[in-house]
């Protein structure tokens, strides 16, 4: 074997472990989910939809929604493990003030996540519920909701905004790697609005505060993204600067 091909077969060995260890974890956070779903389904029924008849409209209604609160709660659990695991695979190459500023990512990115969360199950969604709700009433229909499309639907509005929360970490990380700058972000911003304030439109009703409610918070997030940009970026040319002194 080639001293080329050396390093690159230990890294996608090292690779390969990381992964592994990240599933395991994964299925060991889904077993233990297993035991609390019914507690959080029974807790979103009671705090969301406890005005309301649920049904299941097929028999394998009761599983879906186990597996599918199982399978988030499990993500959200082994989050902080592969990320972790990320980090130590990218360590190697990066300078120690990079390696301590990826650290940080996985508090901060996992807390922005939580964030997304929180606001889209206490401010969004019973908003955008309320609205459906009182446009069913409107049209003489009584409300007698599915089990799996009620969750479902609750996840389809939920989950999207918690992602989009994640948009500062995510700037963060490729203005770190150089693949975009603040320059960058200023320019697209306008049409970056309009795609925010299109995929606000896509997951609430057509209402204008619940467009409101939701844009607000992505648009203040770019900034946000822009901001951090920004200081990072000036934070990358000083240490660029006084790298070229010390090998002059």
């Amino acid at each position: 074997m080639s001293d080329e091909q050396q390093p690159i077969t230990e890294h996608l060995g090292e690779l390969r472990r990381r992964i592994i260890w990240s599933l395991v974890f994964f299925f060991v956070a889904l077993i233990g989910s297993f035991f609390y779903s019914q507690d959080v389904f029974l807790f979103i029924k009671q705090d969301l939809f406890s005005d309301y008849k649920i049904v299941i409209l097929n028999p394998i209604d009761p599983i879906r929604i186990y597996m599918q609160i199982s399978v988030i709660m499990a993500l959200v659990i082994s989050s902080p493990v592969w990320m972790y695991h990320l980090w130590q695979f990218v360590r190697p190459g990066l300078h120690p003030n990079e390696q301590r500023a990826a650290l940080i990512y996985i508090p901060v990115s996992l807390g922005l996540f939580l964030t997304g969360v929180a606001f889209g199950y206490f401010v969004i969604f019973p908003y955008i519920l309320d609205f459906l709700v009182m446009l069913g009433g409107q049209m003489g229909l009584q409300e007698n909701f599915s089990v799996q499309y009620a969750f479902s639907f609750l996840f389809g509005v939920i989950l999207p905004l918690a992602l989009f929360f994640e948009l500062p970490v995510i700037t963060l990380f490729l203005t770190r790697i150089r693949l975009v700058t603040p320059d960058l972000l200023r320019k697209v911003r306008r049409y970056a609005y309009l795609g925010l304030v299109i995929v606000a439109a896509l997951i609430t009703p057509p209402e204008p505060i619940a467009n409101i409610l939701v844009s607000i918070p992505l648009i203040l997030l770019y900034e946000v993204s822009i901001s951090i940009s920004s200081f990072l970026s000036r934070h990358m040319e000083r240490e660029d600067a006084e790298w070229e002194e010390e090998n002059e």
